[in-house]
């Protein structure tokens, strides 16, 4: 057999401890296939002390992650701190600038500084890898950068981040409020005590960063993205959905237009036909259109230490082997900037939730600016309050609101958000607007 792969392990949290457990059981195993045994020599955590299931002997300890990332014995530096900045930042810079080769599954800190990182290890000769940065254990970074390089990427696009999923699954089939089910996810330990990260659709962007820029050559642009989260999705919109004929996901979408490239995550409304609708609970899934191979549907678990620490070791088996790849698929070098879509210029058709207040000429009024802005309504539908229980009558009062719900035929983002600020300020409505698109998939 060669020489040991010898590694140094910063961060002993549910992915590291999911990384030494999986060489403690599968590492033999590993070892006979590719000829190479591979070593944990090194590790680093904040707390020396704290009991975390699995033992760490025959390893060196750092207190410091940057001594370890710098150490002459390590040949890998595996980074699972987390953060766009700080300590995991400095690490990673100073095991590059070390010539040691690095495993992160950081999608912060590779979505705000992944290009100038690409550009250091390519500097340095060594490389940089994140299979685990993107939807957990699903190899979509090695499907994006390896087996699809024949094809030209259309688009890339997918269900991102599974405590979203998770929420609006359990709204759906449990028809309960968010807060609610939101309370659980974080009891459950799906969702942090402050979800904003999660449900604000931040973690989604950041892992569509890194996807559009595998899928079209360009340098990272994570603050190029539009970005909504499913903190307005209420009841209601679960319901209409589900009446319509649809789901509600929260989606992060890229794709090549005219004006450049769009990226943004949102929450959609998917065909219950669509495989991406029956995607449900915490699971992850990512399609990807090609000229040449149509459309691949990746499904998996998109987090937890298991799954997490199988894609981190797919990348350390890799340099094991002594297989480098850029980590963008083309040299940083060749990274193309990144060219924004105009704005507004987004074509689809939209569903559009109004609380009407019941007065004469209230209707007549939202015509008129939807016209006004030459949107085509496709239906408009009027859901009365359902009952909470039996035997009461959930009829409003006259010119209490009632809620109203509005599907658009193919029109501008911009048309439409300039209509539904017009409602608004005409005073007809009784909320502001909710506003979901309807993707095509």
């Amino acid at each position: 057999m060669k020489e040991p792969l010898k590694l140094g392990v910063a961060g002993l949290g549910t992915v590291g401890v999911g990384l030494l457990g999986l060489l403690a059981e599968h590492g033999q195993r590993v070892a006979d296939s590719i000829q190479r045994p591979i070593q944990v020599v090194g590790v680093s955590a904040r707390d020396r002390r704290k009991d975390r299931g699995i033992g760490w002997e025959g390893s060196t300890w750092f207190d410091d992650p940057v001594r370890l990332a710098t150490d002459p014995g390590i040949d890998v530096f595996v980074e699972l701190i987390g953060g766009e900045d700080g300590v995991a930042k400095q690490a990673v810079e100073a095991a590059l600038g070390a010539k040691k080769h690095v495993v992160t599954a950081n999608k912060a800190l590779l979505a705000r500084h992944g290009t100038e990182l690409a550009r250091l290890a390519e500097k340095q000769g060594v490389s940089l890898d994140f299979e685990a940065a993107v939807a957990g254990g699903i190899p979509v970074i090695k499907t994006m950068r390896e087996a699809l390089v024949g094809n030209q990427i259309r688009r890339v696009y997918g269900i991102l981040n599974g405590t979203c999923n998770y929420i609006l699954t359990q709204m759906q089939t449990e028809h309960r409020a968010f807060a609610d089910v939101l309370k659980e996810a974080q009891e459950k330990g799906y969702a942090e005590a402050d979800p904003a990260f999660d449900i604000g659709g931040f973690d989604a962007a950041h892992k569509l960063a890194l996807l559009t820029s595998l899928a079209f050559g360009t340098r990272v642009a994570f603050d190029q993205i539009h970005i909504e989260g499913i903190q307005s999705i209420t009841q209601a919109d679960i319901e209409a959905a589900h009446d319509l004929g649809y789901r509600i996901k929260l989606l992060g979408v890229a794709m090549t237009t005219e004006s450049g490239i769009e990226q943004r995550v949102h929450p959609a409304m998917v065909p219950k036909h669509s495989a991406v609708a029956e995607v449900s609970g915490v699971t992850n899934c990512v399609g990807i259109d090609g000229d040449f191979v149509n459309t691949l549907l990746l499904v998996g678990p998109g987090a937890g230490g298991k799954a997490t620490a199988s894609a981190v070791m797919s990348d350390i088996v890799d340099l094991a082997r002594g297989v480098l790849i850029p980590p963008f698929a083309v040299p940083a070098a060749a990274l193309k900037p990144y060219k924004r879509a105009k704005l507004g210029q987004h074509q689809g058709a939209y569903y559009v939730r109004l609380s009407v207040y019941d007065r004469p000429g209230a209707m007549a009024s939202i015509a008129r600016r939807m016209s006004d802005r030459e949107v085509s309504l496709e239906s408009i539908v009027q859901r009365r309050p359902r009952a909470s229980l039996p035997g009461i009558d959930a009829r409003p009062v006259n010119g209490d609101p009632i809620p109203l719900i509005l599907i658009t035929h193919e029109t501008t983002e911009e048309a439409i958000r300039k209509a539904l600020d017009a409602i608004e300020s005409d005073g007809k409505v009784s909320e502001k607007p909710q506003m979901i698109r309807i993707e095509k998939l």
